[in-house]
């Protein structure tokens, strides 16, 4: 049985980058959507109003900038090199039991909605849980 936890989805992140092994992908940037759920310890208690202070939970701000600045920071060859970067960020933070990152390059094929990648890291509180089943 796995720990209790709590999902936080950023859903999409809109940003443009400079991913991908072929000339045409190395000389402009492409549109890239970026997706990233993370399972969270629970909220701790405290305080007058209980665990409805900011204070109790995962700010999650870190996940939306973390990802805009590492997509603007270079060229990644690989999707999946991206998405183990942002899950570095994410398993940095105190609190994030796992995460699951998802990036989607919509403008690759005509008629393809997008070709993307998914990947997901848990603790070892979380080793056991079906990350695959998670709608990111």
């Amino acid at each position: 049985m796995t720990a209790p936890f709590y999902l936080i989805r950023i859903a999409s992140i809109d940003t443009s980058a400079s991913i991908g092994i072929h000339g045409f992908e190395q000389a402009a940037r492409q549109k890239l959507l970026v997706s990233v759920v993370l399972l969270l310890d629970l909220p701790q208690p405290g305080g007058e109003k209980g665990g409805d202070q900011i204070a109790s939970v995962q700010d999650y701000d870190f996940v939306r900038e973390g990802v805009l600045k590492l997509v603007s920071g270079g060229h990644f060859n690989l999707q999946e090199t991206l998405c183990s970067a942002i899950l570095d960020l994410c398993l940095a933070q105190k609190g994030v039991l796992g995460a699951v990152v998802q990036t989607d390059k919509p403008d690759v094929y005509p008629g393809v909605a997008a070709v993307a990648c998914r990947m997901a890291r848990m603790s070892s509180r979380l080793s056991d849980f079906p990350w695959w089943t998670i709608d990111v």
